[in-house]
């Protein structure tokens, strides 16, 4: 079959998922979703990492979705975008923290986890398949210590003190890079994602949080 009949052929199927610049059509429609969706922060010092995701409200009689999860002892996750891809996303972080741990009967480091989770993000880049429309943040500690992570979309995987996406991302990190310090407790991280997310959304928001330290090793929710 041709382009024109409508093959996915690797010759014929490339058009059709890049723009005039060069663009993953799809990956920056993925983007956007997560753009839209809730405003979700990462911070890590060498103490702690903090994860805290805006529980958006729903409609009367509907529980709002889970936003913090723990994908192991040591490890925890949570997401921007689509929720129905960001939980099929908590599942593949669990299943391949769940291998390592039968395999070679010892936690999965994190950087092997966020790298796992770009390379089956970045499959859906190559197929004629919907991208996923979620940005995850994993924080965790391992043996070099505590750690954060964000995987995008496209595959992308990035290490960092600091990260947040969706809803006016760009307001919330302003405030974070700011005040931001490693010498912060957990407490001040606490309200600093808090202070960070309110002045983004514009009101006082409801936020769920989790945290691992180095000291006790295990991810846990807050509140």
């Amino acid at each position: 079959m041709t382009a024109e009949t409508g093959s996915y052929g690797s010759a014929t199927r490339y058009p059709y998922f890049y723009g005039p610049e060069g663009r993953l059509v799809l990956v920056d429609s993925a983007l956007e979703a997560v753009r839209r969706g809730s405003t979700t922060i990462g911070i890590k010092t060498p103490a702690f990492a903090l994860l805290a995701s805006h529980i958006k409200p729903v409609r009367p009689l509907i529980d709002p979705a889970e936003k913090i999860f723990t994908i192991d002892g040591h490890v925890g996750a949570t997401g921007s975008g689509y929720i129905g891809d960001i939980l099929q996303l908590i599942e593949e972080l669990r299943l391949e923290a769940q291998k390592h741990r039968l395999n070679f009967e010892s936690p999965i480091d994190i950087g092997s986890l966020a790298k796992h989770l770009g390379s089956f993000l970045h499959n859906y880049t190559i197929y004629a398949v919907r991208p996923q429309a979620a940005s995850v943040i994993v924080a965790g500690v391992d043996q070099a210590g505590v750690q954060l992570y964000q995987v995008d979309p496209s595959g992308t995987f990035m290490r960092g003190s600091g990260f947040v996406i969706g809803q006016s991302a760009d307001i919330a990190l302003d405030v974070v890079q700011r005040e931001y310090s490693a010498d912060m407790s957990v407490e001040q991280a606490v309200g600093l994602s808090n202070k960070a997310i309110e002045k983004a959304l514009g009101e006082r928001p409801v936020v769920e949080i989790g945290v691992v330290t180095a000291q006790d090793r295990r991810f846990q929710k807050l509140h």
